[in-house]
């Protein structure tokens, strides 16, 4: 996992092909707070983005999960969201795919837990556990922007 600010990008030590993607134009802050709420793929980029609200929760209501093939990038536009982490992969057989590429790993606990606001990102390579959405104090809806990265930009 790696933190950061979208107005501090050297000083996360992103891997290039993430540095290059959230040093785009289009993908500041101001830039992913002005777009329209959806799917979001700029023309011939391998990755996409949600932008989006979404409802934060207490942290024993939230999922772990975990990707395969994606790398996530979350952004927050507005709020603020506590999110756990870990260092180990959680993956299991049996875990529910709930969608393509989105694993829930049942009962894991986390040893990192990071609170971003507005501007700041965290970004899970394939097979990091997260538990993204937990209320920092009382659940609210926040405004994010998830990029999704194939995992072979980041294979060199």
């Amino acid at each position: 996992m790696i933190i950061g600010h979208l107005n501090a990008l050297p000083l996360a030590g992103l891997p290039p092909a993430l540095r290059q993607i959230l040093e785009r134009a289009d993908c500041s802050l101001a830039a992913l707070a002005a777009r329209d709420d959806g799917r979001w793929q700029p023309q011939g980029c391998p990755w996409f983005c949600h932008i989006g609200p979404a409802q934060t929760q207490p942290q024993a209501e939230r999922h772990t999960e975990y990707h395969a093939f994606y790398a996530d990038i979350q952004v927050v536009l507005t709020g603020e969201e506590t999110i756990r982490a870990g260092m180990q992969s959680v993956a299991r057989t049996g875990d529910e795919e709930r969608k393509p590429d989105l694993w829930i790993a049942p009962g894991v606990v986390h040893p990192v837990s990071m609170t971003l606001r507005s501007g700041d990102f965290a970004v899970f390579l394939p097979g990091e556990p997260h538990q993204a959405l937990c209320a920092v104090e009382a659940p609210m809806t926040v405004r994010k922007a998830v990029f999704k990265v194939p995992r072979a930009l980041l294979e060199v």
